[in-house]
């Protein structure tokens, strides 16, 4: 029988700062260096935060075998007609509903408190549950045999989500690297596994919250779920290899870092290459725009096509403060151009930036082959 792992109160009593570590640390912060920089590149920032946060959205929920398809999920964003009939993709919605309400607090306070998390988790999974009260939860494999059981009683999660907060918040704790830190913070938070549902996802957002309140980013633009599901099999093993470890668990810390800090330097040159990509398209558009619209040509008709991948009348009426009429007109001429496919649903008509889509298409990785899941079940 596995002997429990008793979560330790934070910090940890080791020193992270070895070689490896600190290569792998600076390597790392230098490519999130250049992704901020590059994301000023691309005029409007909402641009940004539209596209990328709704494709970490479709990553994140895939760790969770929450699989949709991009072109569902952007249907469902339109939302034609009043009606999102695929579930996967209403929970992938949520999921950038809940990271917007993360980000415009991080942005706001620079903290990330345990009212705040709470809040991420409830539009995450649309109840007011909060911390368990409850005992029961374990995590089981696909198997079915339980791998894990977090703290059972909820002084307990309250206990260590506190001092977690703490953690966060007040670096005077550690005087360590936002980066390693960022690390041990998700280690514990999914250890605490403070909720009845939604602790990956919430987890998830977590580490691109902390980056933005230490300014490491200043949008929500690295989505580091893609690496995780890329690599879930050795995500899940290192967890918790740390728990099963539980004293003198140096070493596999350790590597539990190096994880996050090589993910987090793969996902920012990868996100580093679509933004260039995104930003030369942007440049594409605008010259063939320019000369069929003339004078009525403004910004915020490239800003529409690339906010809205998949674009409709009402949004193009709304962006451009025009009549119905004129709007479908506006689109109709875009898509003699080939930079929009038209694709009729139901009554209706909605309008696919092909190019755009395609981008993120060539950009997407296979997962992982192993099908390791781990599932929290209320016994």
């Amino acid at each position: 029988m596995k002997q429990k792992y008793n979560i330790p109160l934070l910090p940890l009593p080791y020193d992270f700062e070895t070689k490896a570590v600190l290569r792998q640390v600076n390597a790392a912060n230098r490519r999130l260096a250049e992704l901020k920089g590059i994301a000023l590149t691309i005029p409007n920032e909402n641009i940004l935060i539209s596209t990328l946060v709704l494709q970490e959205a479709l990553d994140s929920s895939a760790v969770e075998n929450i699989v949709t398809t991009s072109d569902d999920l952007y249907k469902a964003d339109l939302n034609m007609e009043g009606d999102i009939g695929n579930a996967a993709a209403k929970e992938v919605l949520l999921y950038r509903e809940a990271m917007s309400v993360g980000f415009n607090l991080a942005r706001k306070n620079k903290l990330l408190r345990l009212n705040d998390i709470i809040d991420i988790q409830k539009v995450l999974e649309c109840n007011d549950a909060g911390f368990r009260r409850v005992p029961g939860t374990v995590l089981m494999a696909t198997n079915k045999d339980v791998v894990y059981t977090p703290p059972q009683e909820y002084d307990e999660v309250i206990r260590l989500m506190s001092n977690l907060e703490k953690y966060i918040n007040d670096n005077r704790l550690h005087d360590v690297d936002p980066l390693i830190k960022v690390a041990i913070i998700h280690q514990q938070f999914e250890s605490i596994h403070p909720f009845y549902d939604g602790n990956g996802r919430t987890g998830r957002i977590m580490i691109i919250l902390y980056l933005i309140i230490n300014n490491l980013l200043d949008l929500p633009i690295l989505y580091l779920s893609r690496y995780i599901t890329h690599n879930k099999g050795e995500y899940y093993r290192l967890i918790q290899r740390i728990r099963d470890k539980n004293t003198d668990n140096f070493e596999e810390w350790e590597q539990w870092i190096l994880f996050i800090l090589k993910g987090i330097e793969d996902t920012a040159i990868q996100t580093i290459e679509l933004i260039k990509e995104i930003s030369i398209l942007m440049t594409e558009y605008k010259k063939i725009l320019r000369p069929v619209f003339g004078r009525l040509y403004k910004h915020e008709l490239l800003y529409n096509l690339f906010y809205h991948p998949y674009t409709k009348i009402e949004y193009m009426e709304k962006d451009m403060m025009v009549q119905r009429k004129t709007a479908t007109k506006y689109l109709d001429q875009i898509v003699a151009t080939g930079l929009l496919r038209k694709v009729k649903y139901g009554r209706s008509n909605y309008y696919i930036n092909t190019k755009l889509m395609d981008l993120f298409i060539h950009h997407r990785v296979e997962n992982d082959s192993e099908t390791e899941y781990i599932e929290s079940v209320r016994q």
